[in-house]
């Protein structure tokens, strides 16, 4: 019977703790016990490959137990020849040597180190045969000196040189490392050791849910980052965004990343939180920033379903005795309002015992000015302080070893050591136990030292590599915490011990950082503007500055697809920012008095946008609407109608078109769209004809009057004339009437002569008797 997945998940996990710690005690195993490892594999592999770069060879000496030997201790190493050339190498002697006298200091055991110290003399104290070594490939040998030698017995604490050569063509070949005799009767000094739980280099927002299930697999990076740190007092450095990116995607997360995330919060180490993404907090001042930016909005990442709250609903459940049996409450999901998702503080929550205001840059990059503007914004709550390497600083630059915590112009800083955080990160990221051996041997040495000349708490970081194994890292850690006269120590016990003045020294911060964040922050200040066409803005700039931030990450730091992935970050920029735009407006003619342009807006986004479009004309041949409110759709073309009223007139408007959000951001850029105007003169000439025609009317109504007049003019006449008396005086007053009267019936009669086309009519002698009887008569004039 299968057992529930709710009793799955917790037999999962002791699975994988007890895997987990079987592997971790095997590895310490084998390198507290050479004895039993050497005689367990004496012999390289059968089918060795080298992975050093091709046309090299490498020679490593890896003592094991970080290279401690206590009185009545054995003193085994391992040797490694790497083959990376196209020619075998032949069989040679080694010969193993040691120091006579211990190093005087660090900067001793740094020149020992690296080869450029000749000087200690040294003993011969063992000799092995290597065999050959074939072309890719390697062979290893282990070499060991009894704890009675004489080489041995004797001596006094301290770090002794450590040389294993051979003779080869071009010379003596030679590997370096050392020998550390702990002191017997010294005092243990506090250490903290810090290991950032840290995602890859990535220019989205958040992890995906695929990507989480990969990193939280059995076998994926932030499973072997907690493996390495559970059971141990590391103080973890945790980049917020990973809790975040699990948090968001409520139940449809990966189960591997629900039960990771429990573990992280269910482990009791100190812990502080990085910047989102671990952003260079360095690049951000530097580009002109008050202060490091902050996640401002997760809202794009969540969906209310998958935040759904079981609520009972009544479900019929029948039995077989008795179908009728009263339904029984059934838990049935609710979607949760948007209004209730979880709050950005809660997504970014990293578990318990969070110290606040923790700022880590990128090594070597806080100058004074930085870490003095980073303290500056400590407050009541809490006091803030950086990290920085004791290389950066005059004492630790002078090869002295440098307290955990100091002040620079007042601004605490949390110092760690630099050799031996390097030293720890190159063993971190070394997957053979049989490499690994000399770079552990490396810390532990210069922990020696660090132990015999500190005055305070000493901090050591393991880098910030990534693609570590869970063995590589578990030693490392293991290996600071368990180097001679260390006591482990809490962020908080470490922070509270007594600061001393610092002096930085030898920063060097990257311009070429600094640049790209100037441009990140323009792009998203142009982003935020757009962004007011949506009811929630945050959809777009919360993803925008979570990908700012993860652009920014120093993980990024000598990576050579980061111009690549800023190339495609501004480009999604510039494809949102031209999401939502005018479509191309062709000419168009307009008849009648009124009408409404249509135009249509283009948007892109997943969302609806508030808009207003405002139109201004060229010209007072068109009245237009100015302002017009829209509301485009989702992923779609919108249309829009302008109204206009034309004036009398013909010729062409140009109307200049711009899109802008309710708070008059322009959107997009502006279209011109040219309108020939028609409008009215059918109008017009209707008014014009109507005045002519009327014009036309008056007159013809004006001569029909007077015709009229002139015909009844022409009456009168004809009826006075044959009554006048031959009395009437020539020439007097009654011939001028008598001329008058005559041009009147003249013209009376030029009037009553038939047209041409008429036929004349023939009056009969009695219609002059006729007309003359119908005539009206004043009587005779006198």
């Amino acid at each position: 019977m299968t057992p529930p997945r709710a009793l799955q998940r917790p037999a999962r996990r002791a699975r994988r703790f007890a895997t987990a710690a079987v592997a971790t005690v095997a590895v310490f195993a084998a390198l507290l016990m050479p004895g039993a490892a050497m005689a367990a594999s004496p012999e390289p592999t059968p089918t060795p490959t080298s992975t050093i770069p091709a046309g090299t060879t490498v020679f490593t000496l890896s003592p094991l137990a970080s290279g401690i030997v206590r009185p009545g201790d054995a003193l085994s190493v391992t040797v490694t020849l790497q083959n990376g050339t196209a020619a075998a190498l032949p069989p040679s002697t080694m010969t193993l040597s040691l120091g006579r006298t211990a190093l005087a200091d660090r900067d001793a055991l740094g020149e020992w180190l690296d080869g450029t110290d000749t000087s200690p003399g040294l003993e011969p104290i063992a000799s092995e045969t290597l065999n050959a070594v074939q072309p890719g490939s390697f062979e290893r040998r282990g070499m060991s000196v009894a704890p009675d030698d004489p080489a041995l017995a004797a001596r006094a604490p301290g770090v002794y040189p450590l040389a294993v050569s051979y003779p080869g063509d071009d010379g003596t070949v030679t590997a370096t490392s050392a020998m550390i005799v702990p002191p017997e009767d010294a005092t243990d000094v506090g250490i903290g050791v810090i290991v950032p739980i840290t995602a890859r280099a990535q220019g989205e927002g958040l992890l995906t849910a695929d990507e989480l299930a990969e990193l939280t697999a059995p076998d994926g990076d932030l499973t072997n980052q907690l493996d390495s740190v559970t059971g141990t007092p590391a103080i973890l450095a945790v980049a917020p965004a990973v809790p975040a990116a699990i948090r968001v995607l409520g139940t449809s997360a990966p189960e591997s990343a629900l039960d990771w995330l429990a573990r992280l919060e269910g482990i009791q180490n100190s812990r502080f939180a990085l910047q989102f993404g671990d952003a260079d907090v360095t690049a951000q001042l530097q580009a002109g920033l008050a202060q490091p930016l902050q996640p401002t909005s997760f809202l794009y990442y969540m969906s209310p379903s998958d935040f759904a709250t079981p609520t009972p609903t009544q479900t019929p459940t029948p039995t077989a005795t008795d179908p009728t049996t009263p339904a029984t409450p059934t838990p049935s999901p609710t979607p949760t309002p948007a209004d209730t998702l979880p709050t950005t503080e809660a997504l970014l929550a990293i578990g318990p015992a969070t110290r606040p205001g923790i700022y880590w840059p990128a090594d070597g990059t806080a100058d004074t000015e930085i870490v003095t503007r980073l303290g500056e914004l400590s407050t009541d709550d809490a006091t803030t302080a950086t990290l920085i390497p004791s290389a950066t600083t005059d004492a630790g630059a002078a090869g002295r070893t440098v307290s955990a915590t100091g002040v620079v112009d007042d601004a605490d800083a949390l110092v760690y050591d630099s050799d031996v955080s390097s030293a720890l990160d190159a063993a971190s990221q070394s997957d053979e136990s049989w490499l690994r051996g000399a770079s552990l041997t490396a810390a532990t040495a210069y922990l020696a030292f660090a132990t015999a000349e500190a005055d305070g708490p000493l901090l050591v970081t393991v880098g910030r590599g990534e693609g570590r194994s869970r063995v590589g890292l578990g030693a490392a850690i293991s290996a600071a915490f368990s180097a001679p006269d260390v006591a482990a120590r809490t962020l908080s016990t470490v922070a509270e011990s007594a600061p001393r003045e610092l002096e930085l020294t030898g920063t060097e911060a990257s311009p070429e950082r600094a640049a790209a964040a100037s441009a990140l922050l323009g792009e998203e200040g142009e982003l935020a503007r757009f962004a007011t066409i949506l009811d929630q803005p945050s959809l777009l700039t919360g993803p925008e500055r979570a990908e700012i931030l993860q652009l920014l990450g120093v993980a990024w730091i000598g990576d050579a697809e980061w111009s690549t992935a800023l190339a495609e970050h501004h480009a999604q920029t510039a494809g949102t920012l031209d999401s939502v735009a005018l479509l191309p407006t062709s000419p168009s003619d307009l008849y009648g008095s009124s009408a409404a342009l249509r135009f249509w807006v283009r948007n892109d986004l997943p969302y609806p946008v508030n808009l207003v479009l405002y139109t201004t004309r060229d010209n007072l041949r068109l009245d237009v609407q100015s302002e017009t409110p829209v509301v485009a759709t989702a992923s779609s073309n919108t249309r829009v109608e302008v109204p206009v009223q034309a004036r009398v007139g013909r010729g062409e408007v140009t109307l200049t078109l711009q899109l802008r959000s309710p708070a008059f951001v322009a959107i997009g850029q502006p279209e011109s769209v040219d309108i020939n105007v028609y409008a009215d003169w059918e109008g017009a000439g209707i008014a014009a004809l109507a005045v002519l025609v009327g014009a036309l009317l008056l007159i013809g109504i004006v001569r029909t009057v007077l015709r009229m007049r002139r015909r009844r003019r022409g009456t009168d006449a004809a009826a006075v004339g044959p009554d006048e008396g031959p009395g009437a005086a020539p020439g007097g007053a009654g011939a001028d009437a008598e001329a008058g009267d005559a041009s009147v019936h003249g013209a009376a009669e030029e009037d009553a002569k038939p047209a041409p086309d008429e036929p004349a009519v023939q009056s009969s002698p009695g219609d002059a008797g006729t007309t003359a009887d119908a005539a009206p008569s004043d009587g005779p004039r006198r």
